[in-house]
C-alpha cells in the first residue's frame, strides 16, 4: 500500500513544523521502513531550533555515537536568542498588554501608529521585533505563544509582506495546536488575502508573474487547509464548497490532481447526509457527480484507488470492479493521515452509493447478491440494507419482501422537463475541459516549480 501514499507528494507543500505530523502517522502505519521514516525526520528537526528534539532523533537513529558538540551549541545559541528577542519585544507586549491601550485602538492601523508613537513612543522597528520573536517561537515549537505574537502584529502592522508571512504563521500555528475554529478562520481570511493580492499586482506587473505566483500560493493553501477540512466538524462540506469553485478546482487540475482523492473522499462521506435531506448547498449535493468529471478528464495524470471506485461505479457502471477497488480504497483511506479516521464511516457511505446506484437500474434485486457486492454476509447486508431504506429518501421507491428476500423498486417516472435539465446541467463544465484539453494540446501541462512555490512562512519547508 505505500504505492498509494501521499506523504512524500504532499510534504514538499507543507511547512516543514506541519511535515512532523504526517511522518509520525508514518511510524505508526509501518508503510515505510521506521529508520527511513526517522531519517527524515531528523532532517527535518535540523532545520528548527527544537534541539532536544533533533538530539532524540539522533540518539535513535546512531544509539552507539556520541551526540555532536554542533547540538550543545545550537542549543546555546537559541536560549540567548530568545533573551534577545524577547527584550526587544517586550517594549511594545507591555503597551498592547495595557486595557487602556486595547480600548483605544481603532480599525485604523495608521492612526494606531501615530497613536502608539504619540503616547509610547513605539516605532515601526519595535513593532517588527514583535513579529521576530514570535517567529522564533515557531521555530522551536512554542506554537501557541507564537500564534498569539504574530496575531498581536498583524493589528499594528502596516507591512503588506509582513502580514502576509504572519498570517501563513498564524495558520500553521493554530493547525499544530489544533484550534479548529481559529485556524478555519485564518484559513478563510488568508484565502481572502491570497485571491485578491495578485489583483493589485496585475495593474503594475505583467500578467504572467502576477498569475503563477497566485497560483503557488494557492497550492500550498490547498494542501494547508487538508488540516483544517478533515478535523473541523463541517469541514468536508467546506472543502467541497471551496476545492469545487472554479478557481480552486482549476488550481488542483493544473497543480495538484492528486488531491482529488480527499475531494472524491470528502463527497462520498457527504453523499448519504445529502441524500437523507439535510441541508446542504447544491455544489455538495451534486458534489459526487461534479467529482466524477473532473476524475474522468485528469485520469491521465492521477488515479488511486478511492478515485477508480467512483470511475467504475459512475463511469464504467462495473460493480464487480467497483467492489474490488473499494477493498482497496478502504485500506488507502485507513492508511491516509488525513483520513484515517473516517474509515469506517467512507466504508458505510461508499456501500450507500453501491446500492443507490444498484437499485436506480434494477426494479427487482436479490438481497443476497446486492450483499455481496457491498462484501457483507447475507444476514449482514440484510440488516445494512434495512437500516439504509429507513434513514434514506429510498423508502418512499423501495420495499423488502423477507419471504422471498427481494427488494422492490417502485420508481416514479422522470418528468420530461427533469430529464432536459439532468442532460444540460454538465455542458459548461464539458465545455471547460475541452478548452482546457485544446489549451494545453499536445504539450503536458506544466506544473509549478516547488522551489518557486513556496509561500513567504514564518519558516520554509526546505
Amino acid at each position: 500500500m505505500a504505492d498509494y501514499d501521499l506523504s512524500k507528494t504532499i510534504i514538499p507543500y507543507l511547512d516543514r513544523h506541519l511535515a512532523f505530523p504526517l511522518l509520525a502517522h508514518l511510524v505508526e502505519t509501518s508503510l515505510f521502513p521506521i529508520e527511513q521514516v526517522q531519517a527524515a525526520q531528523y532532517e527535518l528537526a535540523k532545520g528548527t531550533n527544537m534541539v532536544d528534539y533533533a538530539v532524540s532523533l539522533f540518539e535513535q537513529l546512531h544509539p552507539d555515537e556520541e551526540i555532536p558538540e554542533e547540538f550543545s551549541g545550537k542549543r546555546d545559541k537559541a536560549v540567548s536568542t530568545n533573551e534577545r528577542l524577547q527584550l526587544e519585544a517586550q517594549a511594545v507586549l507591555d503597551v498592547i498588554e495595557n486595557p487602556d491601550v486595547a480600548q483605544a485602538l481603532r480599525q485604523d492601523k495608521i492612526q494606531n501608529l501615530q497613536y502608539l508613537k504619540d503616547n509610547y513612543n513605539l516605532t515601526l522597528e519595535q513593532i517588527t521585533a514583535l513579529y521576530n520573536f514570535g517567529q522564533f517561537q515557531y521555530t522551536y515549537g512554542n506554537y501557541s505563544g507564537a500564534a498569539d505574537y504574530l496575531y498581536h502584529f498583524r493589528v499594528l502592522s502596516t507591512d503588506n509582506d509582513l502580514n502576509t508571512s504572519a498570517h501563513w504563521g498564524k495558520l500553521a500555528s493554530d493547525i499544530l495546536t489544533g484550534k479548529w475554529e481559529t485556524a478555519l478562520e485564518e484559513l478563510n481570511t488568508l484565502r481572502d488575502v491570497v485571491d485578491s493580492r495578485s489583483t493589485s499586482t496585475l495593474l503594475t506587473a505583467s500578467t504572467e508573474p502576477a498569475a503563477l505566483t497566485q497560483l503557488h500560493s494557492r497550492t500550498w493553501l490547498v494542501h494547508w487547509s487538508l488540516f483544517v477540512y478533515f478535523n473541523h466538524p463541517q469541514g468536508r462540506t467546506l472543502l467541497l464548497e471551496t476545492f469545487l469553485s472554479p478557481t480552486y478546482l482549476n488550481t488542483i487540475q493544473t497543480s495538484c490532481p492528486w488531491i482529488l482523492r480527499y475531494m472524491a473522499t470528502a463527497a462520498i462521506l457527504s453523499r448519504k447526509s445529502a441524500a437523507g435531506g439535510t441541508a446542504a448547498s447544491s455544489r455538495v449535493r451534486h458534489s459526487i457527480r461534479e467529482i466524477v468529471k473532473v476524475i474522468q478528464t485528469e485520469e491521465y495524470q492521477y488515479q488511486d484507488p478511492v478515485t477508480s471506485f467512483l470511475k467504475e461505479l459512475y463511469i464504467e457502471f462495473d460493480f464487480e470492479a467497483a467492489q474490488r477497488e473499494l477493498t482497496l480504497a478502504d485500506r488507502v483511506v485507513g492508511d491516509d493521515f488525513f483520513l484515517g479516521e473516517f474509515r469506517e464511516e467512507f466504508l458505510d457511505n461508499a456501500r450507500y452509493l453501491i446500492s443507490e446506484a444498484y437499485c436506480r437500474i434494477h426494479q427487482r434485486i436479490d438481497i443476497g447478491d446486492l450483499s455481496e457486492r457491498l462484501n457483507l454476509s447475507r444476514d449482514e447486508g440484510e440488516k445494512w440494507i434495512v437500516n439504509l431504506i429507513r434513514e434514506t429518501r429510498m423508502g418512499a421507491e423501495a420495499k423488502i419482501d423477507l419471504e422471498k428476500n427481494v427488494i422492490e423498486i417502485h420508481r416514479s417516472p422522470l418528468p420530461v422537463y427533469q430529464s432536459v435539465i439532468e442532460k444540460t446541467r454538465g455542458l459548461a463544465f464539458r465545455t471547460q475541459a475541452l478548452g482546457t484539453g485544446m489549451l494545453h494540446s499536445p504539450q503536458q501541462p506544466q506544473q509549478p516549480q516547488q522551489t518557486q512555490s513556496q509561500p513567504t512562512v514564518v519558516e520554509g519547508a526546505r
